[in-house]
């Protein structure tokens, strides 16, 4: 299974994105997805955090979604914090809402959901952080 990625392609998908969807966003301060969510908003990207157990409350200024077709604006990238098993059902919900890209996150690896949403056209990218990518490419501004 392919999991290396060209560092032009990383830049790309960071230089063409705004507006990311977390999901598996946590309210817990200690949690990955929550240090995630933080330093993405500090580097200027619209981060909206899905969770169906947080679902209409608040979270880092943004409100949460239980599912990704209930965020009521584009999506440039869905971001995974979830069991790789629970990745084609939230790559269903990208397909329908158009989004371009899908970031698995850390750990996280499903080869056949990434096959699907190739054949829509999203680029996948699987077992990375943009926590860790973006300062190795020079893009933590």
């Amino acid at each position: 299974m392919h999991l290396q990625y060209d560092d032009a392609l990383l830049r790309k998908i960071f230089t063409d994105t705004r507006t990311i969807a977390l999901v598996g966003a946590s309210a817990k301060p200690h949690r990955d997805s929550h240090r995630v969510m933080i330093y993405l908003q500090t580097r200027g990207y619209r981060v909206i955090p899905v969770n169906p157990r947080l679902e209409g409350s608040t979270l880092l200024g943004e409100h949460v979604y239980a599912r990704l077709g209930d965020i009521p604006v584009p999506v440039d990238m869905v971001d995974i914090f979830r069991r790789s098993d629970r990745v084609p059902e939230v790559c269903n919900d990208a397909i329908a809402i158009k989004a371009r890209y899908i970031w698995m996150q850390m750990g996280v690896v499903n080869g056949e959901a990434a096959r699907h949403v190739t054949d829509y056209g999203m680029t996948v990218v699987m077992d990375r952080c943009p926590m860790i990518e973006m300062p190795r490419l020079g893009l933590d501004y």
